[in-house]
């Protein structure tokens, strides 16, 4: 009996927040997106990221969310150590609820709560 690999789709572009929700919801148990790929806390700070202000909040947003999912129990999020001060953020599906009380779509697009 072998061993199924593990796949992690890497976007060729940076996701936004909601392309993110839309992968959660449709993703499977074990599926695997590498959301972002950097270092999350310095490419999100004004100062230290060479991304525009849209850019940096599109990014934040993103980042946000995917912890958001991850309270809720939808995803995983493990990183990856692509090289120095370089990591791959991965969010791995979960199995969905069984019995929620707000369909899946309404959850994932209820704004998250301030920190």
């Amino acid at each position: 009996m072998g061993t199924t690999p593990f796949v992690t789709v890497r976007a060729s572009r940076p996701l936004t927040e909601i392309e993110f929700c839309a992968w959660v919801a449709q993703a499977v148990p074990g599926d695997r997106l590498e959301y972002h790929r950097g270092f999350l806390v310095l490419d999100i700070f004004p100062m230290l990221g060479g991304l525009s202000d849209q850019q940096r909040a599109e990014l934040s947003r993103l980042g946000s969310r995917a912890f958001w999912a991850a309270e809720q129990g939808l995803v995983h999020l493990v990183q990856q150590r692509t090289g120095s001060d370089q990591f791959a953020y991965i969010a791995v599906a979960r199995p969905k609820p069984k019995a929620a009380a707000v369909s899946l779509s309404a959850l994932l697009l209820a704004e998250p709560e301030a920190a």
